[in-house]
Parts: C-alpha cells; sequence; structure tokens
C-alpha cells in the first residue's frame, strides 16, 4: 500500500492528465515538445517492441542522455533490445545521431497513471536504468509493480530535493526501496540517499566516463584550414550572460585569437551573434553558413553535435555555465578526453567534485571573474609550454576513470533479463 502522499500524488496526477495533451500542444508550440512525437509523451509508442528481452535506459536532458552512451555500447548484446528515453527535444536530436544502429528511442512518458500504464504495457522491460535525479513516483512504482528489475545509476540528489523528500519519509522510503541497486554520482549525494533510507552502492559517475566526443574529419581538416595559423577560445556550452563576459575577457587577453562561441542552445545562436557584434567583433554564424574568412574575429558555432569538432580544433576551452550563478557548469571530462586545456569559472556545483579534483591536479584551471579569465587566457597562448602541460594533466585525468565503471556494469548485470 503507497503511503499517504504518494496515494494522493497518484490521484492528482489521474485527475490531471485530460489536460495533458492541452499542455503538451502548447508546449510545442513554443518549441519545448516535438508536435510529431507528442503521443510518446502520453505513453503511445510509435513503433512495435520488437520480440524478447528489453532493457530500458532513461536519462531526462542532454547531458544525462550522452553520459548513458557508455552503458548503452556496454549493454548492446544480439537478442537483447536497448530503449532509451529522454524528456527534451534537443536530447533527442542528439542520441539519434549517437545511439548506435538498433537502439531504440522515444520520449519518456509523463508521469501520470494513464500514460505511464500504456507505455510499460507496450514496452514491458525486464529491466530500468535510470540516471541522475529522475524520481518519478508513478513511473518507478509501476515498473516495480510490473516485476521489471531496477537501478538508478550515477544518482545526483541536491540539498534542496533531500529536504523535500524528507518532509515525506515514508515516500522517500517507498519510492527508493524499489531500486535493486543505487549507485550515488558523489559523497555528497550518497549521504543524502542513505538518510532517506536509500542501500546505496559504489560511487560512480558516468558523466566521467566514455569515449572522446566524435568528430568528422574532412570537416576538422576544413575548419582548420579556414582558421589558418591563428590560435582558437573556444566558448563551449555557453548560456545567457555569459558570452559577453567572455568575449570581453578576450578582447583584453588581446592575443589575436579567434574566439568560437558554441551556446548550449543553438537556438540562440543569432541572438549571440548579435551581441559580439555590438561589440565590434566581426562575426560569422555556421549554422547560416557564413564562411570563417580571416578577418572574422568570431565564429558562433550555433550547431547540434559538433562539439567533438570545436575542442579539437581549440587551443583553449572556457566552458559555460560557469560564469552565471545557477547553472552549475557541464562536463569538464569532454575537452579533457581531448587534452584540451580547461578553464572553468566559479559555479560549477553540478560537478563539483571532479572540478575540485582536476583544479588541485592543474587538469584545469579555475577563474573567479573576468579579468582573472583575461589573464589567464593571455598567459595560455603566449606561454607556449604552460597549456600542453594542463591539456596533458586533463587527458590522464579522464582516462583512470574508467575502473569505477567496470565495478559498475558487474553490479548492473544481475539485474538484466537473460
Amino acid at each position: 500500500m503507497r503511503p499517504p502522499p504518494l496515494a494522493l500524488y497518484a490521484a492528482a496526477t489521474a485527475a490531471a492528465e485530460p489536460l495533458a495533451p492541452l499542455l503538451l500542444r502548447r508546449r510545442a508550440a513554443r518549441g519545448k515538445e516535438d508536435p510529431a512525437r507528442l503521443p510518446e509523451r502520453l505513453g503511445r509508442a510509435s513503433i512495435p517492441r520488437p520480440p524478447g528481452p528489453l532493457v530500458w535506459l532513461h536519462g531526462v536532458s542532454v547531458g544525462e542522455s550522452l553520459s548513458l552512451l557508455p552503458l548503452v555500447e556496454a549493454l548492446a548484446k544480439p537478442g537483447r533490445t536497448l530503449l532509451v528515453t529522454s524528456g527534451t527535444r534537443t536530447s533527442a536530436e542528439l542520441l539519434a545521431r549517437r545511439l548506435p544502429a538498433g537502439v531504440i528511442h522515444q520520449y519518456a512518458p509523463i508521469d501520470t497513471p494513464g500514460a505511464v500504464g500504456r507505455f510499460l504495457g507496450h514496452w514491458r522491460p525486464g529491466a530500468v536504468l535510470q540516471v541522475e535525479s529522475e524520481l518519478w513516483p508513478n513511473l518507478i512504482l509501476a515498473a516495480r509493480a510490473r516485476g521489471a528489475r531496477m537501478a538508478l545509476v550515477s544518482a545526483r540528489m541536491t540539498a534542496k530535493s533531500a529536504e523535500g523528500w524528507a518532509r515525506v519519509p515514508a515516500s522517500a522510503r517507498a519510492v527508493l526501496s524499489a531500486f535493486d541497486l543505487v549507485l550515488p554520482q558523489d559523497a555528497e549525494t550518497d549521504a543524502r540517499l542513505r538518510s532517506l533510507g536509500a542501500d546505496t552502492g559504489p560511487l560512480l559517475n558516468l558523466k566521467t566516463v566514455g569515449a572522446p566526443l566524435p568528430c568528422d574529419d574532412a570537416d576538422l581538416k576544413a575548419l582548420k584550414a579556414q582558421i589558418g595559423a591563428r590560435q582558437v577560445i573556444l566558448a563551449a556550452s555557453t548560456h545567457p550572460g555569459e558570452e559577453e563576459i567572455i568575449a570581453r575577457a578576450v578582447q583584453a587577453a588581446d592575443t589575436g585569437a579567434l574566439l568560437i562561441v558554441a551556446p548550449r542552445h543553438p537556438d540562440r545562436g543569432e541572438a549571440v551573434a548579435a551581441l559580439l557584434g555590438q561589440m565590434g567583433l566581426a562575426v560569422a554564424r555556421r549554422s547560416a553558413g557564413q564562411p570563417l574568412t580571416p578577418g572574422v574575429t568570431a565564429y558562433v558555432a550555433d550547431t547540434l553535435g559538433e562539439m567533438g569538432l570545436f575542442f579539437r580544433a581549440c587551443d583553449v576551452a572556457v566552458m559555460g555555465g560557469s560564469f552565471v550563478p545557477g547553472v552549475g557548469g557541464h562536463n569538464p571530462l569532454e575537452p579533457a578526453r581531448l587534452g584540451v586545456t580547461l578553464v572553468s569559472g566559479p559555479h560549477v556545483f553540478n560537478a563539483a567534485a571532479t572540478y575540485a579534483e582536476m583544479f588541485e591536479r592543474v587538469a584545469a584551471l579555475e577563474c573567479d571573474d573576468e579579468a582573472m579569465l583575461a589573464r589567464d587566457l593571455r598567459g595560455l597562448l603566449t606561454q607556449p609550454l604552460i597549456a600542453p602541460r594542463i591539456g596533458r594533466a586533463a587527458l590522464y585525468y579522464a582516462n583512470r576513470q574508467g575502473k569505477a565503471f567496470d565495478e559498475a556494469l558487474a553490479l548492473i548485470a544481475p539485474l538484466l533479463p537473460a
């Protein structure tokens, strides 16, 4: 029997379900949902279920979805179907490019009893692997009730979320006890989950493992030919407010380097280009097919799935999401796996432990503000020995992260359908 708060949640979401199609259509009108695939969000599959055992893996957004790729590659076996779900359009577009052949992608169902029931009734997963912080009660408890083995992998729980669950301790225990295996991402999450009644296993952060981001060799050759002899500063996965900070720092560093700006959300490309133009930079946009000529001083890389290209083309990468409060930074291991010299701002709570270890090993540099960023960029680009050493330290650190993944696979294996 469900604790009263969970029973109330189930009743409330069931009562609200008739409004779901309208709300989803409104989100689609704002570009938040894929209008052609709205039925998937209501649990109505767009393709038949293949015969045989099926493992369902879920990550809500871009970072979580991409962190699933090492698991997908490790679990793909003949006769076993892998279903990957995500909740955002951007993640779906990236997964369409990155998932191996034969792996199915669907949008995750909204957490209403009807949508969840239709989804589980169609796909009938034998095992469910969820990553990070997706704790949807209806979905988790319904999957468990249907006999699926459950794992919460690379789990992350913020202090605020833990405080919320602590107000309904019986509900927290009911949800967390549905998982056969819980692998926290860091020590802080481990402590929070244990305080809520979870039986946790060893630490695993999926964002610290995996292969380097892919890159088309012909595209890289063409891009480097356009860049010529110039050094390159890449502003990677930037958010509103950061492009101006980084661009001013690049201007103050005065090294003659080309600035490439890759906004986290490519649909901001036009606005980012306008901002950089107002700052006196000569701008070209990749999505518009504008050429990267010698006179261009800022190149807006507003495309999807090309971060591996831009990391390989740069001399220094400045990680976005870290110079404005609230975002929490992005995965530093993506550039580290390519030996890229990495600079970050101070706001990196999403990967605090990883950044702290990299800063301690001088595998990355932390800049508290714009003035410090300008100073460090000038030093990295004018002192030829420093940047390569930081890049080598980053690559060494990234290559050491595979052991925890192997241990996790051994724990996941008994949960998988034969």
